[in-house]
């Protein structure tokens, strides 16, 4: 855990958030700032800097199967969802511990931006 970490604050419970669901390896739970009517992070339990930094093929594995499960909570699969891992200051990356956005319940549109 990275003490300054906010998504480490929030695994260890230092940080209330509206958890969607879990796993051995991630958590997922509402963004606080929705870009699309729904709006999950998936993050992993353990602190991992970004997917760069990422090793563990088990743990990425486990948290796309999370963000599917998500999309199937969230009634996303039938019309379509994004799952994006912004990666970087070029990325967009504004919080430097890995997460996936599993966004849906509206268009997407291509180049994202």
């Amino acid at each position: 855990m990275s003490d300054g970490c906010v998504f480490c604050r929030i695994i260890a419970g230092g940080i209330p958030a509206t958890l969607v669901a879990s796993n051995a390896h991630g958590v997922a739970f509402r963004d606080l700032h929705p870009q699309a009517p729904s709006h999950v992070l998936v993050i992993p339990r353990r602190h991992v800097a970004s997917l760069a930094e990422a090793t563990d093929a088990a743990e990425l594995g486990a948290l796309l199967l999370l963000a599917g499960e998500v999309a199937r909570t969230e009634g996303l699969v039938e019309t379509g969802y994004r799952v994006v891992a912004n990666t970087g200051h070029d990325g967009g990356q504004t919080v430097h511990h890995l997460h996936l956005h599993v966004l849906g319940g509206r268009a997407m549109h291509w180049p994202p931006g």
